[in-house]
């Protein structure tokens, strides 16, 4: 008997070494998650204030037969494997946001910044 596959739609983002980070994460996704699609990059200028650094951001969809609450655990691991800590100050060595489960949105503000609209029309 095969397991649901759920829909998923990542939002990526670093603002440390962000091309290598983003690489790393694209390859523990692919092993993480089925039929993985990732749209380009895309540099974006920090929303905060405690922040200059840009960030360079990317989407990705696919599918999966984990729980919703088992893949934030997943992707905060990943997260941490790749480097995140709290103390970041503004640096982010990666950050996985759940955007989208089935057809629940999550982090609402984000669906509404410029890089995730634009980003979209390439899935």
């Amino acid at each position: 008997m095969t397991q649901k596959q759920h829909y998923i739609l990542i939002s990526l983002a670093s603002n440390e070494q962000a091309k290598e980070r983003l690489a790393a994460a694209r390859e523990q996704l692919t092993q993480l998650l089925t039929e993985v699609r990732f749209t380009s990059e895309i540099w974006t200028e920090p929303f905060s204030t405690n922040c200059s650094a840009p960030y360079l951001n990317q989407l990705c969809e696919g599918t999966t037969a984990f729980g919703l609450n088992l893949l934030n655990e997943l992707l905060k691991e990943t997260e941490k494997r790749l480097g995140r800590t709290h103390n970041e100050d503004g640096i982010v060595a990666v950050d996985l946001d759940l955007l989208q489960y089935d057809h629940q949105q999550l982090h609402l503000r984000d669906w509404q910044r410029d890089y995730v609209k634009n980003l979209l029309n390439e899935l």
